[in-house]
């Protein structure tokens, strides 16, 4: 994948994510800045997801740990546990706000 294509992909699945949160019945908060995603759960539990260009990844920082996530098969996976974007998101956003929420 060439940078544009990254840079294409990266940023759809970013607003993917924004407007998932948004639609959804919580309390998870977000912010887009200079393209890093900040979600915020009601107990001021920070995680951030941005892109990494020079690797073509997409990089999680929860308080469970930072994730480093390649494109593959069509999908998102993080390179350490093998998880999807999807999975990992509702995993840390339970574990950090309490709150379920389902990001496909």
């Amino acid at each position: 994948m060439n940078e544009s294509e990254f840079n294409a992909l990266a940023e759809a699945t970013l607003l993917s994510i924004e407007q998932q949160v948004e639609d959804a019945d919580t309390e998870l908060d977000f912010e887009m800045s200079a393209g890093i995603l900040t979600l915020t759960a009601e107990n001021g539990s920070k995680i951030i997801i941005n892109r990494q260009v020079a690797t073509c990844e997409i990089w999680v920082a929860a308080r469970s740990g930072g994730y480093h996530l390649g494109w593959q098969d069509e999908q998102w996976f993080c390179r350490t546990t093998g998880e999807s974007l999807q999975t990992l998101l509702e995993r840390v956003v339970v574990e950090q706000g309490g709150e379920r929420i389902s990001f496909c």
